[in-house]
């Protein structure tokens, strides 16, 4: 495998992956994305501002496109599966502990055409040029569920360009007497969370570079997750297994795609505190210790 990005952030970013299959090499993603908001791409890090509203901050751990491909063999089509059949290579896909939306990482989607590195941040189609994307972007990281049909910037990508990010978790905040406590949300059964997205291509006049570009779907809390984010009460669209194929086959009916927007139940997730310098963005968040557990005496159970 091999991994080149170029991290000036005054001009183009490549981020290219080839993979080596039968001695063939095999380009499994290719992007260059233009960065205008001085946003760097540095040790597997980007660094941004910071908001703890809806679901900003996730965190991705695999390095392996083969599992990926292994996992949403329903939805990708057959070639990914056969072409990516070593799940045990890594493919320099991102790693992230705690990654937040507001720094607009790179991460993989899983769409009916396979798998596709996109931009946080959905950048519409017609958008006019970089001045215009870079103050929408910040506004698209995550469409509401109940709204999506009929806002400007989602109404055609919720008809027609359906797509997954795969995750191992999410973080939301708690707030408790004043004080924000920071929780990992993540499945039961040690499998991801399939998170339900809508992408958009959009062409940059100015260079001719496409840029994918994706959002969040949200929706109201479950019962667990509004004790957890019980400011705000939102949750992510996450899809249930039995529901992937429908969620990105372009020929489900709108109606059923509107009707499958829920929150999924309390018994398919888990969750626990974590340490507080989460809290500032100015801390090195992409660290293995985002994840572990922190015990907060002064916290009442979440169940």
């Amino acid at each position: 495998m091999q991994k080149y990005a170029n991290t000036n952030p005054n001009c183009l970013v490549t981020f290219i992956v080839v993979r080596k299959i039968n001695n063939a090499k095999i380009v499994i993603f290719d992007r260059q994305l233009k960065n205008p908001t001085g946003f760097a791409y540095h040790s597997g890090q980007m660094h941004g501002i910071e908001a703890t509203t809806m679901c900003y901050n996730v965190s991705f751990l695999i390095n392996k496109a083969g599992k990926l491909a292994e996992r949403y063999q329903g939805v990708m089509p057959p070639k990914w599966k056969e072409q990516l059949a070593d799940t045990t290579a890594d493919d320099g896909l991102p790693t992230y502990y705690f990654v937040s939306g507001f720094s607009h990482p790179v991460l993989p989607l899983v769409t009916t055409d396979g798998l596709e590195l996109a931009v946080w941040g959905l950048i519409p189609h017609w958008t006019r040029d970089w001045e215009v994307a870079g103050k929408l972007r910040t506004g698209t990281l995550n469409a509401r569920g109940e709204t999506v049909f009929e806002k400007a910037s989602f109404q055609k990508s919720i008809r027609t360009k359906r797509c997954i990010l795969p995750v191992n978790g999410f973080f939301e905040w708690r707030d408790h007497g004043n004080v924000k406590y920071p929780y990992y949300i993540y499945p039961k059964n040690n499998d991801l969370f399939s998170l339900a997205c809508i992408y958009d291509h959009w062409s940059d006049k100015e260079t001719g570079q496409i840029i994918t570009s994706f959002s969040i779907l949200t929706t109201e809390a479950n019962d667990m997750m509004a004790v957890i984010h019980n400011r705000k009460k939102r949750i992510p669209f996450i899809l249930p297994p039995g529901k992937e194929q429908s969620w990105t086959n372009k020929d489900t009916p709108h109606k059923h795609i509107r009707e499958m927007i829920m929150p999924c139940m309390d018994d398919h997730m888990q969750a626990h505190p974590v340490s507080r310098n989460l809290n500032n963005p100015r801390n090195d968040r992409n660290v293995p210790d985002a994840l572990e557990i922190v015990e907060y005496p002064e916290l009442p159970a979440i169940a």
